[in-house]
């Protein structure tokens, strides 16, 4: 059975995210441009009030605070992006995917008669907002990506072009002190055990399935995607979406493993174990 936000609050919260930190007028820019234009093609009407009220109602149950005026206002116009800490994006996060996800569980019988689930058109949305983010961000960055894996020497563009991204979400303060995307894994998943050397990825990819471990530490929504998750059953996956897109345009399907829940890790070190195709 699904929580209140109140009560996945009280269940689990996050004291290590009171203490705010500034982040990068270009990471909430690219984020505004992204969350906005996916939000109103879900909602057309755009009730921004609906969202101002969420966000007002997750700052005061998260961080016992008030919420900044016109905070929403202020996304949505892409308006003193220099101005903007992790509790406060947190909060906007929360509140337009929250609508959004609303918004689709409303219209949910125009996605069964597509033969598309709630849970895939929710994940659907995360995946269009993740591909607008990284397209501005492979600008911004200027990101040298080839068409497809199939050499080292397209495999060391690809962390190049990884390092990069992860570099900008540290400095820009979406994740506060750690990144890092690894080739080489040790991890089980329930009954397999998987081991990949780093050298292994490209024959892997070749035969079929490659892997890697995504590693972030303090990632400013963690709070939100647990609460999230916990209330409705999706969160936002900002920087998963992100790379996933990144992936893409590699030639490669690619994302956690289905069976990712954000609600056991610790702030410090959230770990994804990520499947790797071509294709």
């Amino acid at each position: 059975m699904a929580l209140s936000l109140q009560e996945a609050v009280a269940r689990q919260p996050y004291p290590d995210f009171q203490k705010w930190w500034k982040l990068g007028s270009h990471f909430v820019g690219f984020m505004a441009g992204a969350i906005v234009a996916e939000w109103e093609a879900v909602q057309p009407a755009g009730d921004l009030a609906r969202v101002s009220g969420f966000v007002d109602e997750y700052t005061r149950l998260v961080y016992s605070r008030e919420s900044r005026p016109s905070l929403a206002d202020d996304f949505t116009a892409r308006r003193h992006l220099d101005g903007f800490h992790s509790g406060e994006f947190d909060a906007i996060s929360y509140a337009f995917y929250r609508d959004a996800f609303e918004g689709l569980t409303r219209r949910e019988t125009e996605f069964l008669s597509k033969t598309q689930s709630l849970k895939e058109a929710r994940r659907d949305f995360t995946r269009r907002v993740g591909k607008r983010f990284f397209g501005q961000l492979a600008s911004h960055l200027a990101l040298d990506l080839p068409e497809k894996l199939a050499n080292a020497d397209d495999f060391t563009r690809l962390q190049r072009a990884i390092a990069q991204t992860g570099n900008f979400l540290v400095k820009d303060g979406y994740l506060r002190d750690h990144f890092a995307f690894r080739f080489d894994v040790a991890a089980s998943r329930g009954a397999q055990s998987i081991a990949q050397a780093e050298t292994d990825f490209l024959p892997a990819l070749t035969s079929g399935t490659a892997y890697a471990l995504y590693e972030m530490g303090y990632p400013i929504i963690l709070p939100s995607a647990v609460y999230l998750y916990r209330t409705i059953g999706e969160a936002q996956h900002h920087s998963s979406r992100t790379i996933e897109e990144l992936f893409a345009r590699c030639g490669c399907t690619a994302s956690e493993t289905a069976d990712f829940d954000p609600t056991g890790y610790p702030s410090e070190l959230v770990v994804e174990l990520w499947e790797i195709r071509r294709g």
